[in-house]
């Protein structure tokens, strides 16, 4: 079992995604904002980390960035699920140190899927590592 961090302004995403998680047989935490949300990963060391871009007061860019340069969560997997679908949003993402965009409207059994799938993937190297 693992434990997949949803950080997400919208109750419905979070409430969504956590019972497509328990299918899987994971514990789902949630944070309802980007401020929030950084600090649940903190204290909560997820497995994995799936983030909404658009956000009041912190978006997931700031996030990302955040979470990419902090010890305790530098090497998480993080999924962003955007309802931003350009290709520039999502390559900015993946510089930023995501793993993978997903874009909303979205199937929660592929999210579900991807998430498993970045859990079985063998370690990177940490970000900072890479710039």
């Amino acid at each position: 079992m693992a434990r997949v961090l949803v950080i997400d302004d919208e109750d419905v995403i979070g409430a969504v995604l956590r019972y497509a998680f328990l299918e899987q047989g994971h514990e789902t935490l949630t944070a309802d904002g980007g401020r929030t949300g950084i600090e649940a990963a903190r204290r909560q060391h997820p497995d994995v980390i799936v983030l909404d871009l658009m956000m009041p007061e912190v978006n997931g860019h700031d996030v990302l960035l955040a979470l990419r340069d902090d010890d305790a969560t530098e090497d998480v997997p993080i999924l962003v699920l955007t309802a931003v679908t350009q290709a520039r949003e999502r390559d900015l993402c993946l510089a930023e140190g995501a793993d993978l965009v997903m874009t909303k409207p979205f199937d929660p059994r592929a999210v579900a899927s991807a998430v498993e799938d970045m859990l079985n993937l063998p370690p990177v190297p940490s970000f900072r590592d890479a710039v």
